[in-house]
């Protein structure tokens, strides 16, 4: 994994596709350049769930994007896919590391700088830190706050990718903070035109 395939990081959300498929949509925001996809299923039975993640896995190699699954280290490892990506409450990042070997993508979500040394410490590749804005499923304030942020960036020596609640009016606001790049779900996935939305934060991505 390069630093900069943590650029534009799209996380899927099925909830927002309208009369998309998911494999549509996916391939909408990597023509429009996401550098990164994450499949997050949080409903879905195993078989189904391995039959789409084998599906979207193909048509992000086609594109030379890394595909990452969210959560479910079995199913990362059943598909072939580039990774993996674990919360605090999920398998631990030695653990995904274990079942997946040396050369697979496993990140992590972090919200203090101990978590942050702590998955680094494990064998993490990455850090996904957040929520850095409230989101419209978790209406409260950030979790992270911005001098939070730049606190883990400075802590470990592992890119760091900011979530939760990044469109593109707020984005910028995070240039400085020593970010690889942003993940965004809603920013594109719920977007009418997911090709010209991705192309727009790309470009601001590159900005950071």
């Amino acid at each position: 994994m390069k630093r900069s395939d943590l650029l534009l990081y799209a996380v899927t959300d099925r909830s927002w596709l309208g009369e998309r498929t998911l494999y549509e949509a996916v391939d909408e925001a990597l023509k429009g350049g996401a550098t990164m996809i994450q499949l997050r299923e949080k409903e879905m039975a195993y078989e189904e769930f391995l039959a789409e993640a084998i599906k979207i896995g193909e048509l992000c190699r086609r594109f030379s994007v890394p595909f990452i699954v969210n959560d479910s280290v079995d199913i990362a490892a059943e598909c072939g896919a580039d990774g993996v990506h674990v919360g605090q409450s999920d398998d631990d990042a030695a653990h995904a590391r274990k079942l997946l070997g040396p050369d697979k993508i496993i990140g992590v979500s972090a919200q203090t700088v101990e978590q942050a040394k702590a998955a680094e410490a494990a064998g993490a590749d990455y850090l996904g830190v957040g929520a850095v804005f409230s989101t419209s499923t978790k209406l409260d304030a950030a979790d992270v706050s911005a001098q939070t942020l730049k606190e883990i960036c400075s802590a470990v020596s592992i890119p760091v990718v900011a979530i939760g609640g990044i469109n593109s009016q707020n984005l910028l606001t995070l240039k400085g903070s020593g970010i690889a790049g942003a993940a965004v779900v809603s920013a594109i996935f719920a977007q009418k035109d997911i090709t010209e939305s991705t192309e727009k934060l790309l470009s601001l991505c590159k900005m950071l």
